[in-house]
């Protein structure tokens, strides 16, 4: 019980000093300097527990103020600093609570030995098509039996694509807006297709729903 509250209160804290601080952390970003680095890493991984800015506003603006290198560089490190952060407070508050649960569905504990078996490719495919949202990806993988060494380069490399198109996107656009918007809305469309291709249920199960006005 301890546990699961400390857990709470630490993941609350960090949504509530985002929110409260995004805006004098935006203006020490903008304004360059010694600390915009490093409170540029700090809203990143804020961002991974909550979208207090957009993820493509932040990563974007990186790359605009940095430079494309070092706008990936710090976008990747905030990025995966909040993202283990995240796996370590659901592994350490919630993970005995998930397997008790767990133990009580068979057919569950199939699912979880099959992802743990493939746990790596698992999750590189889910940030490269992220048809799961991050956030849940986090805590569930937080949750099961992965090695975090695993989950932290699945991750990484996983997040490599987005950050990097998202900072040239970022980088180019005070200059080249079309560009901006083209390079970003190729890499979505690019997204979007490969879901429809792979994932055809989730598009059959968004028409149905729109068409019936509930959830199926």
């Amino acid at each position: 019980m301890i546990r699961k509250l400390f857990t709470i209160i630490i993941m609350a804290s960090i949504i509530a000093v985002g929110f409260v601080c995004k805006d004098s952390w935006l203006d020490v970003i903008r304004d360059g300097g010694v600390y915009s680095v490093l409170f540029s890493m700090l809203l990143v991984a804020a961002c991974v527990f909550f979208p207090i800015v957009p993820f493509a506003l932040i990563a974007g603006l990186n790359g605009a103020l940095f430079g494309i290198a070092n706008g990936v560089l710090i976008t990747l490190t905030g990025s995966m600093l909040g993202t283990m952060l995240l796996f370590f407070l659901s592994r350490y508050g919630f993970r005995d609570m998930a397997r008790r649960h767990l133990t009580k569905y068979p057919k569950m504990s199939e699912y979880e030995a099959y992802f743990n078996q493939n746990a790596f490719t698992a999750v590189l495919l889910g940030r490269l098509i992220p048809v799961i949202p991050a956030v849940v990806m986090n805590i569930v993988c937080g949750l099961s039996k992965v090695k975090w060494a695993v989950f932290f380069a699945a991750s990484t490399l996983g997040k490599v694509p987005n950050v990097l198109v998202v900072s040239i996107a970022g980088a180019n656009f005070s200059e080249n807006k079309l560009l901006s918007v083209g390079v970003y809305g190729l890499y979505m469309a690019i997204i979007a297709f490969v879901i429809y291709r792979k994932y055809p249920h989730l598009t059959q199960k968004h028409k149905e729903t729109k068409q019936t006005g509930k959830p199926s």
